[in-house]
């Protein structure tokens, strides 16, 4: 048996290991592991009963869940397979093969040019959180959020520290929904986002922390929250929150994103 056992067999057991470990990361993620770890379970009481033991009355039966149930999974996280698709060809991961093609720009310029970006966002929210005026942006990063901006206002202007605060003012009608950032523009404003269901989340955070962790855990986008109760400044990523920030940590947060 081990005769047999050839270097294609390693690499093809390395790749399964990766994937699942990629796919473990982006469901951890996305607060759905417990299916994860469901869908693990079910797989290898498969393999274990139609391929080890040859039970041919329950492997036939678990061949036919098996495939229904890779639809029906495919269906309700088309959203997380759609990330994952795009997280996987994203320029990051690519990075050291885009920069034998292409030229970058000068630190310098990058430097400025993220400067002119993050800063008027800062200031619009640490302006914000002084006054307690509740404000949810929302900056893009590889996923694309088309759907999400087509339910709002679509806006398409340079990012302003005042038009960010004028939107997100007590008696502007799209004060309530979320600011959208891509590129460098504010694409759209009182846009729907989807409401995370974590249990986790504390019962003192509304329905605008848990709008910017459900944009997080749904796509890979970056979201600041101002809380309209205690001015306190929070940022979701990557399906993770985090609260009470100071202007230095939002910048440093902004500061280390690939896109603005």
């Amino acid at each position: 048996m081990l005769e047999s056992f050839s270097i294609k067999d390693i690499l093809d057991i390395v790749i399964v290991a990766l994937m699942l470990y990629y796919l473990y990361k982006i469901m951890k993620e996305s607060g759905t592991i417990n299916i994860f770890y469901g869908v693990l379970a079910f797989i290898l009481v498969w393999v274990v009963a139609a391929e080890i033991l040859e039970m041919k009355l329950i492997g036939t039966i678990l061949d036919k869940v098996m495939s229904i149930g890779l639809l029906i999974l495919v269906i309700i996280f088309q959203d997380q397979i759609k990330r994952f698709l795009v997280e996987l060809g994203s320029r990051k991961r690519w990075k050291f093969l885009a920069g034998m093609f292409h030229h970058r720009r000068g630190a310098d310029g990058e430097e400025h040019d993220l400067h002119t970006r993050v800063m008027p966002i800062i200031y619009a929210c640490m302006n914000m959180s002084r006054s307690k005026t509740g404000a949810l942006i929302v900056i893009q990063q590889d996923v694309p959020l088309e759907n999400y901006e087509k339910s709002g206002d679509i806006i398409d202007a340079q990012i302003n520290s005042r038009l960010i605060e004028n939107i997100f003012f007590k008696n502007s009608p799209l004060h309530d929904g979320a600011l959208i950032i891509d590129r460098g523009k504010i694409k759209a404003a009182g846009c729907i986002l989807p409401v995370s269901h974590d249990m986790n989340v504390p019962r003192s955070l509304g329905l605008r922390h848990r709008s910017a962790l459900g944009i997080s855990q749904a796509t890979d986008a970056f979201a600041i929250v101002v809380s309209e109760e205690t001015g306190n400044i929070s940022v979701a990523h990557r399906g993770h929150l985090y609260t009470r920030l100071s202007s230095t940590d939002l910048e440093k947060r902004l500061s280390a994103l690939e896109t603005i």
